[in-house]
């Protein structure tokens, strides 16, 4: 259907020249010269002129080509054909493979009403070790990832994808916003020498792509794993690389549309875009959608009005830490830093709260004594000070493990250790049980051999 002509066009925006009124926001438009199709997506409307959004680039476009609407707006595929395969922010596949399509849907489109979301969800157990212990999740949890490049976070990542799997049979969706084409390239064939690309469906919005692509392939993520929780009834793994790339995007978008924007550049629309976002997130009586979302802190700078709009949403985060990973002690965890708001005597029991708190109580101690010990050696120690420098070390140790992902590169095979065993373990290193033990013999195993 003719919906108008295109009278003006720059680089991120085009105005159409309305003759329907049968247009919303949202819409998909689109035009076509010389066998090659344009599409925009409809951002404003004021009076009889639509503001749109390229969905690429504008190169070789005229003034006066007449637009048409696109019935059904943004879709992806919603079927079991998304599994193992690599999407675009705007649906298309991107792994050179056919899709024989058997049912897509609107990526903006929610299911769920209040009464459909389920807040009490199941603890998610994810076999590893320092993660059920200082972070435990619960389904439909909302994780903050922070850490740098080359701090193990895909590992840790494929290791989530591959125990979640082995727990529950469900799949995972990882979503790359702003993600350099190579990270993507290398991601794929990493998940593909895993054995692990079967087991997940991926939507990437490349660097150097449109804002519109960096901006609406989280959209695309969600309605990826929508379909795993609602039709497959499954308890998806949701990856979220990088969330802050999506609100730059939004703000280049705004400043193309002449809106006003608030400290640091950010877009009005900041907070309800964050939230149109984290709200889909949700569990239900039959699935749940548990997301790890990695987030840029720009200049460090915690109180950054994008990083609060995102912190605001979350549950927990578990941060990565390059000095943990430069001594060798994988995963690269800080425990310090590290929270859930599910630690609490409720919903883990008196137990496992009273251990995080003396773990990290050890732990804390244990960075002070090690100056001491520096300086002035391990013989100026009192016995109670010896005692917790060295069942710090054991408990720094054993909070290591060796992953499934890496058997093939480390020769250590695989753990997965339940949260019980967990508890035993660390209750038994701090009574003083392995005092005589050596501190090498708990890096990088499971759970402790019981004798």
């Amino acid at each position: 259907m003719r919906i108008g002509k295109i009278i003006s066009i720059s680089n991120l925006r085009v105005d159409i020249l309305l003759d329907s009124k049968e247009i919303n926001i949202r819409d998909i438009v689109w035009t076509e010269q010389d066998g090659r199709r344009d599409r925009f997506e409809v951002a404003q409307i004021d009076g009889g002129v639509a503001l749109a959004i390229p969905l690429n680039s504008v190169n070789g476009l005229k003034k006066g080509l007449d637009v048409y609407l696109q019935k059904g707006g943004l879709q992806i595929e919603y079927s079991d054909q998304i599994l193992g395969r690599v999407f675009s922010a705007f649906g298309e596949p991107l792994d050179d493979q056919t899709i024989e399509s058997s049912g897509t849907k609107n990526i903006y489109l929610k299911n769920l009403t209040l009464s459909e979301i389920e807040i009490d969800g199941d603890i998610l157990w994810t076999g590893i070790k320092v993660l059920d212990f200082f972070a435990p999740m619960q389904k439909g949890f909302k994780m903050g990832l922070l850490g740098g490049a080359g701090v193990g976070k895909t590992v840790l990542i494929k290791e989530l994808i591959n125990n979640v799997y082995k727990g529950f049979g469900s799949n995972s969706v990882f979503v790359g916003i702003g993600e350099r084409s190579r990270e993507g390239k290398e991601l794929y064939d990493e998940m593909l020498e895993s054995e692990l690309l079967d087991k997940l469906s991926i939507a990437f919005g490349q660097m150097g792509e449109s804002p519109m692509a960096r901006s609406r392939a989280v959209y695309s993520g969600l309605t990826l794993a929508e379909y795993l929780r609602d039709e497959k009834k499954q308890d998806v793994l949701l990856f979220i690389d990088n969330m802050y790339r999506m609100i730059q995007a939004n703000s280049e978008i705004s400043a193309e549309l002449g809106h006003m924007l608030i400290d640091n550049g950010y877009s009005t629309t900041l907070l309800s875009d964050v939230s149109e976002v984290e709200e889909r997130i949700n569990s239900t009586k039959d699935g749940s959608v548990t997301s790890f979302q990695a987030i840029y802190i720009p200049a460090d700078d915690l109180t950054d009005a994008a990083v609060n709009a995102i912190l605001s949403h979350l549950d927990g985060q578990v941060v990565l830490d390059r000095k943990m990973a430069e001594k060798g002690l994988y995963p690269a965890i800080d425990v310090f830093h590290t929270t859930s708001r599910l630690v609490t005597v409720e919903k883990v029991g008196q137990r496992h709260y009273s251990l995080v708190n003396e773990v990290i109580r050890h732990l804390s101690h244990y960075q002070e004594l090690e100056k001491i010990v520096a300086v002035l050696g391990i013989e100026e120690l009192s016995e109670e000070n010896y005692n917790i420098f060295y069942r710090s070390r054991k408990l720094r140790n054993y909070f290591t493990q060796p992953m499934f992902v890496s058997e093939q590169f480390t020769g250590i095979p695989g753990k997965f250790v339940n949260v019980a065993d967990v508890l035993d373990d660390v209750e038994a290193i701090l009574s003083g049980k392995y005092d005589d033990e050596d501190e090498s013999i708990f890096s990088y195993v499971g759970a402790i051999p019981k004798t």
